[in-house]
C-alpha cells in the first residue's frame, strides 16, 4: 500500500510538472533525469537536452541540476569543449537570471554544475549546459579548477565502469544570501554538494565542499550522506524509490571513494 501510494504521488508530482509554467519543453524530453523523482518543487524547472534543472530566481543560481551519465557519454567524444561558450539563459526573464557582466572581474569562477565534459555527447547538450542557469560563483584555483575538476573527472570513470549514474550537483547557502556578485546579485554558495547513485548496486556516494581553495587529495575528507544534504538543502532526493530503500541509501555513507 505504501509502494502503490509513493507511486501515485510521483505520478502527480509529474503531471504537475507538465502543466507547469514555468517547465521549459515536453516532460518527457527529460524523462530519464526524473526517472527517480525530482528533488524539489521551487524555482523555475528547465528541460535541457543533457540536465534537468530548478533555478532560484533570486539567488540566481540552480538549485539543483539532475543528469544521468553512461559510459556512453562519458566515453564519447563527439563535440569539443570549445563548441560551448557561456549565455545568459534563454528560458529566463530578465531579472529572474544572471547575466555575463555579474562574474565579469568578479574574482570567481563560472562554475559549471552539469559539466561541460558530461555533454560531449550532443551538440545541443553541450551548448546548453553553458547557460548561466547551470552555474555558480565558484572559487576557480585549487576548487572549480581543483578538486572540483578531480571529483567530476572520477564521476565519469565511474560511470565508464558500472554503466549507467544518476548525479545531482547544486548550491547551498549556509547562514543565507551572505555576498552576491554583480548587478544582478548573482549569490555566492557557501558550500556545493554533489551526490551520485548507482542503480545497478543501488549505492550512492555524497559529497559537500566549502567553496574555497581545497587540497585535491583531501577530497574523501569530504565524503557524506544524502541525508546530510537533504538537511542542508531541504531538498528530497531518490522520492521515487521505495521508502525503505530510499532511507538505507540516504543514510549509508561511503567509507571511501568508489574503486
Amino acid at each position: 500500500m505504501r509502494f502503490k501510494l509513493r507511486s501515485v504521488l510521483l505520478s502527480l508530482s509529474i503531471f504537475l510538472l507538465l502543466i507547469s509554467p514555468t517547465f521549459s519543453g515536453p516532460l518527457e524530453d527529460c524523462a530519464e533525469y526524473a526517472r527517480l523523482g525530482v528533488p524539489g518543487q521551487d524555482g523555475d524547472l528547465l528541460c535541457r537536452t543533457g540536465h534537468l534543472l530548478a533555478h532560484d530566481p533570486v539567488r540566481k543560481t540552480p538549485i539543483w541540476v539532475a543528469e544521468r551519465v553512461t559510459g556512453e557519454k562519458a566515453t564519447s567524444a563527439v563535440v569539443p569543449r570549445e563548441e560551448g561558450s557561456f549565455r545568459i539563459d534563454p528560458g529566463l526573464k530578465k531579472g529572474r537570471r544572471a547575466g555575463l557582466s555579474d562574474y565579469r572581474k568578479s574574482g570567481y569562477d563560472r562554475g559549471h554544475m552539469a559539466p561541460a565534459a558530461d555533454m560531449r555527447w550532443e551538440k545541443q547538450a553541450m551548448i546548453e549546459c553553458f547557460y548561466l542557469s547551470n552555474m555558480v560563483p565558484q572559487v576557480g584555483k585549487k576548487m572549480n579548477q581543483g578538486i572540483w575538476k578531480a571529483l567530476e573527472e572520477r564521476v565519469r570513470t565511474w560511470a565508464i565502469d558500472r554503466g549507467e549514474l544518476f548525479i545531482y550537483t547544486g548550491p547551498i547557502y549556509d547562514g543565507g544570501i551572505t555576498k552576491t556578485i554583480g548587478k544582478n546579485k548573482v549569490a555566492v554558495p557557501s558550500h556545493v554538494y554533489k551526490i551520485v547513485y548507482d542503480p545497478g548496486r543501488q549505492e550512492a556516494i555524497a559529497f559537500v565542499m566549502p567553496n574555497k581553495a581545497l587540497e585535491t587529495q583531501d577530497l574523501p575528507q569530504y565524503i557524506v550522506t544524502v541525508r546530510d544534504v537533504e538537511e542542508k538543502t531541504g531538498l528530497d532526493f531518490f522520492s521515487g524509490l521505495e521508502k525503505e530503500l530510499q532511507d538505507s541509501i540516504e543514510t549509508t555513507r561511503a567509507t571511501g571513494l568508489w574503486q
